[in-house]
């Protein structure tokens, strides 16, 4: 059960209904964790905000935003926010099945290039605690990605650095349909919110 109890979509107002609709349009569906953030309505519209500059950028590919999402999301041990982000990449912005259900074998597997690869290496070394990241990270990364391609990669790393502490910690119930993908399509097998890897 989440720790913060998510209020009801009808006791949302209508700017909050907006921000509902900006999220169910990104997700494909009502998330939880809009839910309960919408009982402070400053603090969701600053996630929306953040959210909004980090997806809307353009200079690095969607699909690539989104697995460096579930790679950082599994590195911090959010169940939530991993699940939400792979079933994202398939179902929102036509990822292939196979590759997203194999992230995690990215430094070996062929369908990765190796800019995805420097790009998700980042992100597991950024998403554990503490930080593993170095300046070999950056410097591979300049290799394959321009300056505002690595601040888009840097700006999905920290945004769901947020999130991944807001979900674990407040254990947000995760939705039908990001759970079943989880559960078919991705290497974890306890998918409870606030379980760890």
């Amino acid at each position: 059960m989440s720790r913060i109890k998510p209020l009801a979509i009808e006791e949302l107002s209508p700017d909050l209904k907006e921000a509902m609709s900006f999220a169910e349009d990104l997700m494909g569906f009502t998330p939880n964790d809009v839910l309960a953030m919408a009982r402070w309505p400053a603090f969701l519209h600053a996630v929306k905000a953040l959210i909004d500059v980090v997806y809307g950028a353009k200079a690095l590919d969607d699909i690539l935003k989104r697995m460096i999402a579930t790679i950082v999301s599994g590195a911090a041990g959010c169940r939530y926010c991993q699940a939400h982000t792979a079933h994202g990449a398939v179902k929102m912005v036509g990822a292939d099945l196979e590759k997203i259900s194999k992230v995690w074998e990215y430094e070996t597997n062929d369908l990765f290039s190796d800019a995805e690869r420097a790009a998700l290496r980042l992100a597991l070394a950024a998403g554990v605690s503490p930080n593993g990241a170095t300046d070999a990270h950056f410097i591979e990364l300049e290799r394959h990605f321009s300056g505002q391609q690595i601040m888009e990669i840097m700006g999905v790393i920290s945004v769901f650095g947020l999130l991944n502490r807001w979900n674990d910690t407040v254990a947000t119930k995760l939705e039908d349909a990001p759970l079943k993908f989880a559960k078919t399509n991705l290497r974890e097998k306890d998918w409870e919110p606030g379980r760890h890897a």
